[in-house]
């Protein structure tokens, strides 16, 4: 099995939205919501400052509490590369889903039905990047199999230190963040 993976360089992002843009355009997300979003974080106190620039979305955890909570299996693991996905048609928007994700990477569609990245499925079937990743101006964002130790993500991931948000969470993010 394939278990796909992004990692996000923070200190080439810049904050510039253009994942988001892709994110919208390619997934025909509606006005007002989002699959994708930027989060910022400021350290430090005036002269020694730092900030960071968290491009977040689903971290299709490999232990994803949105699917263990989901009454009807509508939230599930894709079979073929671990990333987590919502069926619409089994899906009947009671929102549980929502309350279980720690990373607040799902909302509910106005046709009723949960909605977040699915890092563009369709797209990585077709041999694409996520819309996401091919748009990035800085190209701080890369996508990989975590089990093929070729794949860009993995060598990063040996060869950098990295973060996934709220690892106390136990669910093992797929979204891990280049330092």
């Amino acid at each position: 099995m394939t278990r796909y993976a992004m990692a996000i360089d923070i200190q080439r992002c810049t904050g510039c939205q253009n994942c988001i843009v892709a994110c919208k355009t390619e997934n025909n997300v509606p006005d007002g919501y989002h699959r994708s979003w930027i989060a910022e974080r400021v350290y430090g106190a005036y002269p020694s400052v730092r900030i960071e620039m968290l491009s977040q979305r689903c971290n299709h955890c490999e232990i994803p509490p949105c699917v263990a909570c989901c009454p009807t299996g509508a939230s599930h693991i894709h079979a073929r590369d671990g990333i987590v996905v919502i069926d619409r048609a089994k899906c009947i928007g009671c929102k549980i889903c929502l309350t279980a994700c720690p990373y607040g990477a799902r909302y509910i569609h106005p046709d009723g039905y949960g909605d977040k990245c699915t890092f563009c499925l369709p797209r990585i079937e077709k041999g694409l990047d996520p819309a996401c990743v091919s748009v990035c101006s800085t190209h701080c964002m890369h996508f990989g199999d975590l089990d093929d130790p070729e794949s860009e993500v993995s060598r990063l991931l040996l060869t950098r230190s990295s973060h996934v948000l709220l690892p106390e969470a136990g669910t093992k993010p797929h979204v891990h963040y280049l330092r």
